[in-house]
């Protein structure tokens, strides 16, 4: 990205409604309620031709350092820091606050160059707003409509100018070897489409986003013993080993039965997004508690969308029978969950760090198991022994023949076997087929898709 901007403002002022603009996506959830975003979320921006990070940041408000509402300040000042430029963004409806003013003066006294934004400033009804916002000395404000898209062009020329100038003063930087090297040879976007998709989930206050932030190494989203703090899905990008990673961290997932607040519906469908776009997803369990049936019902459903799974039992340094919580959950896995026989199953506590460090090996090791292909003629070679070993059962007193079977696809295996009778294969036969075929190509825990066809009759009238 060319340089990076910050949206910055007080709450409810529409940031969240102006990063989605951006970035052309429904990616921060937005509600009427303030206070809605907690952690920074980041996003490729989009206007004409320019192309940048943008940042959507928590509501400033004075706090506390210890509060919530002190670490999501943190949170802010940290993405103000690192931004080339800040966006100011304020209410042109309900006009200049005193909180507006109050974080303005903080704002001009930043290294941080900041642009005035005034936003809802559809119809008439922001024009005293506007005339205010002249009051911050923060010169010409850029007045817009995030939710209407209006004044797009005029913030488009407010970041071109700037953007010229920061590319200006960094080619006089730059050495001329690099500063003309072609943009072909800038792996950038080469390395963005290697990435390894990975979401972590589970159920509230379970330790998900201490366990992003031990990952990666920083502070990078918010944690704290309160029960749901993570309210959007945050997506760090993160590298490990030389491997490009986009790390998401997720809000906790409770029975549909018991989501009844309109945010924290949208939080749960914000997770579940994420994990349609997920190809990894690390499930986590507290391990001084045992697994619930909704824990096991997300396993299941990483199962059927073709995830592939890594179990991680939080918290392991509270547990004081670790022999005896291992064996529970395996035996619980090996009943509940036979379609992810060989799930990985990993023990750590992300507060401590302690077995961490075996997390990312097991997740490298079923990503790989997830892309495999296996070729045709050693999938043949593995049927004619399965089916020599145990013979297909009887339809109509004639012995079912499975011709052939071919992969079709990975991410995650998927095969078609072609069968003279696929109606009368029983599910019992599939399921043997289905776990040699595991076991033969070191598939245990990754999901196994396994299509019965119907081959053409060459003798059937045409």
């Amino acid at each position: 990205m060319s340089f990076s901007v910050a949206i910055v403002g007080r709450p409810n002022v529409g940031k969240s409604t102006l990063f989605n603009r951006l970035v052309g996506r429904r990616l921060a959830i937005v509600a009427e309620s303030p206070g809605v975003t907690r952690d920074r979320r980041e996003g490729v921006g989009r206007l004409g031709p320019l192309r940048f990070r943008v940042t959507d940041t928590a509501g400033l408000e004075e706090a506390t350092p210890d509060s919530l509402g002190g670490r999501m300040m943190e949170q802010t000042r940290r993405a103000l820091k690192d931004a080339d430029v800040a966006l100011l963004v304020v209410d042109g409806r309900a006009g200049i606050t005193a909180a507006d003013e109050h974080f303005a003066d903080q704002l001009r006294r930043a290294e941080t160059p900041v642009l005035l934004v005034v936003n809802k400033c559809e119809g008439a009804a922001a024009s005293g707003g506007i005339a205010e916002s002249y009051s911050l000395g923060m010169g010409d404000p850029v007045t817009i409509s995030a939710e209407h898209n209006d004044g797009m062009s005029d913030l488009y020329d407010a970041l071109a100018t700037f953007e010229a100038a920061l590319s200006e003063a960094a080619w006089k930087d730059e050495d001329d070897s690099t500063a003309t090297r072609p943009a072909a040879t800038r792996p950038a976007a080469r390395e963005a489409e290697k990435k390894l998709r990975l979401a972590i989930v589970g159920r509230p206050n379970v330790g998900k986003s201490t366990l992003v932030n031990r990952l990666v190494g920083d502070e990078r989203v918010i944690t704290g013993p309160e029960a749901g703090i993570t309210r959007d899905s945050v997506a760090v990008e993160w590298s490990f080993g030389g491997r490009a990673i986009q790390l998401v961290d997720t809000a906790g997932l409770r029975r549909r039965a018991k989501v009844h607040e309109k945010l924290e519906k949208l939080s749960s469908e914000d997770t579940h997004a994420s994990l349609g776009r997920a190809e990894v997803v690390v499930l986590l369990f507290d391990a001084t508690e045992p697994p619930a049936k909704q824990d096991l019902g997300i396993a299941n459903r990483l199962a059927e969308e073709g995830r592939a799974p890594v179990i991680v039992l939080n918290k392991w340094d509270l547990v004081e029978e670790p022999q005896g919580v291992m064996q529970g959950m395996m035996a619980r896995l090996e009943d509940s969950l036979p379609q992810l026989r060989g799930v990985p199953l990993v023990t750590c506590s992300a507060l401590t760090g302690r077995g961490s460090d075996k997390l990312m090996p097991a997740v490298l090791d079923v990503y790989s198991k997830w892309n495999t292909r296996v070729p045709t003629s050693a999938l043949n070679r593995w049927l004619r022994d399965a089916t020599d070993s145990h013979p297909p059962p009887l339809a109509a007193g004639r012995r079912v023949k499975i011709r052939y079977v071919t992969q079709v696809k990975a991410r995650p295996p998927t095969f078609a076997a072609f069968v003279s009778r696929p109606e009368a294969l029983a599910d019992s036969y599939r399921r043997y087929l289905v776990n040699d075929l595991r076991s033969r190509f070191n598939l245990d825990g990754v999901p196994i898709r396994f299509y019965l066809r119907k081959g053409k009759n060459p003798y059937a009238k045409k």
